[in-house]
Formats: structure tokens, C-alpha cells, sequence
């Protein structure tokens, strides 16, 4: 049985679309739509925010706007072109964090990150496909 090699998830992506504050307004709303009918799909409470969405919206953000995935066992979010980009910064979670911005990228090795990560995988970018099909990005 041969092993994968584990995936770099905190390397630097190419950007799909340039970062701007109103696509990131545009984007988190997006995603929140999308973490709403994920709990609708699941069966679950219908979220007030993007509390535990962090691995999706990380996801999608490097899809996106590219740049890399940041963070620890509590929280993650991106580092795109420098800016700190969290789609879940004023989530109830986050705001309980002592330190919601530490960076371990050894975390991002573990086996069991590396699976959950890659579980997330085909439906962030589904999501990150639909968001870059509304034409009124383009502007």
C-alpha cells in the first residue's frame, strides 16, 4: 500500500480573482448562504454566524483569492497577499479564542487535519466555482 504524500496546505495559491474588501463582503456572505444549507442538508440548527466553518471558508478563501491557509487546532483562516483574511472573523467562536491568529504549521502535517482537510476539499471548491461564476465580480 503506498502512502500519499501529505498536501502543503499552508503553500501559496494563485489567485483566481484580485482580493478587494467588497469581494470579501461578497464572498463571506456567499459562504454563509452555503454553511446555511449545509445545515439544512445535515439536519442541524440553521447557524447565526460562520461558527465552525473555518476549514470550509479557508478553503474556499485560497480558491479564490489565492494566498495561503493559516492557523491551528482551534481556528484557521488566510494569508493573501500579506492581509490577514478570515471569513469568520466576527464568528461567536472565533471571538472566544484566546488567540485565534497563532499560526502552527505543523498542525497542517497531522494526519487526521490532513484528512479532514481533504474531506472539505471538493465542496469548497464547488462553492468557490459558483461564486466566481457571478458576473458581477467581474467589475
Amino acid at each position: 500500500m503506498s502512502r500519499v504524500p501529505p498536501v502543503d496546505w499552508t503553500s501559496i495559491r494563485r489567485a483566481r480573482l484580485p482580493y478587494s474588501y467588497g469581494r470579501f463582503a461578497r464572498a463571506k456572505g456567499f459562504v454563509f448562504e452555503r454553511w446555511c444549507e449545509l445545515a439544512a442538508e445535515r439536519a442541524v440548527a440553521l447557524p447565526a454566524d460562520l461558527s465552525g466553518a473555518c476549514k470550509y471558508g479557508s478553503l474556499f478563501v485560497q480558491s479564490v483569492f489565492g494566498g495561503s491557509i493559516r492557523g491551528h487546532f482551534e481556528h484557521q483562516y488566510n494569508c493573501v497577499e500579506g492581509r490577514l483574511v478570515d471569513l469568520g472573523h466576527d464568528a461567536l467562536d472565533v471571538g472566544r479564542m484566546g488567540e485565534p491568529y497563532r499560526h502552527e504549521a505543523a498542525y497542517f502535517e497531522l494526519p487526521e487535519v490532513q484528512a479532514r482537510l481533504a474531506a472539505c476539499v471538493p465542496r469548497a471548491e464547488r462553492w468557490a466555482d459558483a461564486f466566481l461564476r457571478d458576473p458581477a465580480l467581474s467589475g
